[in-house]
């Protein structure tokens, strides 16, 4: 199991290189009313761009950190084909193996800058809490994989990465909990949905996501506020929510400056799962949580309770 008193430099690092990407969706608030047509344009025709930066930080889409940089021993790297002809780069990493979650495997969805390398400090961590397995999708049009990203796109990711688990020998039977975090929450929200009627999907970790991006612009672009409508990358997470029936973790950074905290506080009640945990961390923002005291505590008593119940 790694050291986790070794891996909170490492979280830091990885905060302060997402800190940096989130100053990038920050620019369009600064604009003024005065130019609402420049605004039209970039939302209508470069809401791409702006939703999906996977060029940011410098070097995102080539400069991949791998496992073996942060002393993890076993994992695989590997491609998996979408049905659209993609190629998705993806690790999957082993915690330890016959401890109590080493039959559960957390499928995990970043947010929309960087690259999953970006996040293997945070795995890490998840790894040394929980001993649980990790698998991290990378979208397409970011780090390795192909194709240009989109929300249709990236909800095929998703099922693909969930179809690859349960076609694997090694994870067929495994529990599976989707981890997401901010855009990734609103991938893993629409995952779940669709699926859990299956049993394929055993919880749901969100962490400082958006109700839909519709709701989000007028925080992230007040002078354009009025201009939502024409956002057609709508992931609309608050119509979804209500049909989510797994155990359901909501981590809130309550200093959030991207996604308002209302936001999650709404998502969490509209959620009408059986077993839904509120977990507010007060000194978090959107991407500092992951540093916050409590963080990854939560994760694992989330994940021990799963455990217990299916054992049940």
């Amino acid at each position: 199991m790694p050291d986790s008193s070794a891996s909170h430099p490492l979280l830091e690092r990885t905060v302060s290189l997402m800190s940096s990407a989130a100053s990038f969706l920050r620019l369009p608030a600064i604009a003024s009313t005065g130019i609402v047509a420049v605004l039209t344009a970039l939302l209508y025709f470069k809401q791409k761009t702006l939703i999906y930066p996977s060029h940011i930080p410098a070097n995102a889409r080539s400069d991949v950190p791998r496992p073996s940089q942060f002393n993890f021993k076993d994992y695989e790297e590997l491609i998996i084909p979408t049905q659209d002809g993609e190629k998705l780069s993806a690790f999957y990493i082993r915690g330890p193996r016959g401890g109590d979650n080493s039959k559960l495997t957390v499928l995990m969805f970043h947010g929309n800058a960087g690259n999953i390398g970006h996040r293997l400090p945070i795995a890490r961590m998840l790894i040394a809490a929980t001993g649980c397995n990790v698998f991290m999708l990378e979208y397409r049009g970011y780090g390795i994989s192909t194709g240009t990203p989109d929300e249709a796109g990236l909800n095929i990711d998703a099922q693909t990465a969930l179809d690859y688990l349960r076609d694997r020998a090694e994870t067929r039977d495994h529990k599976i909990v989707v981890y997401g975090q901010s855009l990734g929450g609103a991938v893993g929200i629409r995952l779940v949905a669709k699926n859990q009627a299956s049993g394929a999907i055993s919880g749901l970790i969100l962490e400082n996501t958006f109700l839909s991006m519709r709701k989000l612009i007028p925080q992230v672009m007040p002078p354009a506020k009025y201009l939502a409508c024409l956002c057609h990358q709508v992931w609309p997470s608050d119509t979804l929510i209500p049909t989510i029936k797994v155990p359901t973790l909501f981590l809130s950074g309550l200093q959030d400056e991207i996604v308002p905290p209302i936001h999650m506080k709404r998502l969490y009640e509209l959620c009408k799962a059986p077993v839904k945990v509120w977990k507010p961390l007060p000194g978090g923002d959107h991407n500092s949580s992951v540093i916050e005291e409590g963080y990854f505590e939560a994760i694992a008593e989330f994940l021990q309770g799963i455990t217990a119940d299916e054992k049940q």
